[in-house]
C-alpha cells in the first residue's frame, strides 16, 4: 500500500483533504501556487515542496486537485511535468472536476508515461472536505481503484467505483445536472409559494415529506429557517459557490452536446447558472439563485393584473 503522497492543489478543497490524510496517518508532500493555501498545509502537518514536481518526484502517489482540465492536462504532460517527475508505476489520482474527454485524455497520458491513474471527482464542498465525508467517484482499473481505496476512505465516506478511465468525471456531471436542475425547481417553488402567500416552513414541511423531497431542499434549503445548517441562513455564504455550479453544469451541457442527447433541462439550467455567477452570484452559495429567481419575477401586483 502506498505511503509517500503527493499533494498538488492545496486550495479550499484540497487543503483540507491533504490534511486528512496527514491526521489518517500518511506521509503527504504537497504544493500550491497560493502562499495562503501553504500555509495552511503547512500547518495541518503537509510538506511543503519548492514545485509540484519536487513533491512528485518523492512520492508513489500524485493527487491532483486542480481548477479545470486544462490545469490537469498541462501539470501532467511535458518533460517537466509530473508524469515525467514521477518514478515508474506511480499512481496518479485526479479529484479535480473536468470534462469526461480532457479525463480519458489525462488517462492517456499517465499510460504512455508508464504510470496508473484514476479519475476520482468528488462530492460534498467545503464542509464535507474538512470533515472527510466526500463521495469519490472513480474511473479506472480495478486495481488502481482498490490501491486508491484506503486513500480515499481517509477522506471520504462513500467511494463508487463507475467504471473504466473518464466514468468518474461521467458520473460527476451527471449528478451535477440532477443538483442544479433541483435546485432551480426548488427555489421556483418557494418564490411562487410566496407569491401565493405559502409561508416557507409550511411549504418546506409538505414538500420534506411529499414527493418533492430531494436534497436541494432538505439539505441546502435555499430560504432560512427551515433547515438551519443550509447557507440560507449564513446570508448565502458558499458551501458550493454559484461560479462553481455553472462551470459543472458548463461540463454537462459539453456532455450533452457530444453524447448527441436532448438534454433541455441542463442547458437551460446552465444558462441560468452562468447569468447568476457573471452577476453577483459567483461567490454565493448556487442556493442564492433563488435571489435571482425573484428579482427577475414580476411583482405580485403585476401578477393580479394579469389573471
Amino acid at each position: 500500500m502506498s505511503r509517500t503522497i503527493a499533494f498538488i492543489g492545496l486550495g479550499n478543497m484540497g487543503g483540507p483533504m491533504a490534511a486528512n490524510l496527514v491526521k489518517a496517518g500518511w506521509k503527504v508532500s504537497g504544493f500550491d501556487l497560493a502562499p495562503e493555501a501553504l500555509d495552511k498545509a503547512r500547518s495541518a502537518g503537509v510538506t511543503i515542496t519548492a514545485s509540484a514536481t519536487e513533491a512528485a518526484g518523492g512520492a508513489d502517489t500524485v493527487i491532483t486537485m486542480l481548477p479545470a482540465g486544462k490545469h490537469v492536462l498541462a501539470a501532467y504532460a511535458g518533460p517537466d511535468g509530473l508524469l515525467a517527475a514521477a518514478a515508474p508505476g506511480t499512481l496518479f489520482i485526479d479529484c479535480s472536476t473536468i470534462a469526461v474527454d480532457d479525463a480519458r485524455a489525462a488517462h492517456g497520458l499517465v499510460a504512455a508515461a508508464g504510470h496508473r491513474g484514476l479519475d476520482a471527482p468528488v462530492s460534498g464542498g467545503t464542509g464535507g472536505a474538512g470533515a472527510g465525508t466526500l463521495t469519490f467517484m472513480a474511473g479506472g482499473a480495478e486495481e488502481d481503484f482498490d490501491q486508491a481505496l484506503p486513500l480515499l476512505e481517509a477522506m471520504g465516506k462513500r467511494v463508487v467505483h463507475c467504471g473504466g478511465p473518464g466514468a468518474g468525471q461521467a458520473a460527476k456531471v451527471c449528478n451535477n445536472m440532477i443538483l442544479g436542475i433541483s435546485m432551480i425547481a426548488v427555489s421556483e417553488a418557494f418564490v411562487l409559494g410566496e407569491k401565493l402567500g405559502l409561508s416557507h416552513e409550511a411549504l418546506y414541511d409538505v414538500a420534506s415529506a411529499a414527493s418533492g423531497q430531494c436534497w436541494a431542499l432538505t439539505t441546502n434549503c435555499p430560504v432560512p429557517g427551515p433547515v438551519p445548517a443550509s447557507p440560507a441562513n449564513r446570508d448565502y455564504q458558499p458551501g458550493f459557490a454559484g461560479a462553481l455550479m455553472a462551470k459543472d453544469l458548463g461540463l454537462a451541457a459539453q456532455a450533452l452536446r457530444t453524447a448527441g442527447v436532448e438534454g433541455r433541462m441542463g442547458a437551460l439550467a446552465e444558462e441560468i447558472y452562468r447569468g447568476f455567477a457573471d452577476g453577483d452570484g459567483a461567490d454565493r452559495d448556487f442556493s442564492g439563485i433563488i435571489n435571482a429567481i425573484r428579482a427577475n419575477s414580476t411583482t405580485q401586483e403585476t401578477v393580479k393584473e394579469t389573471v
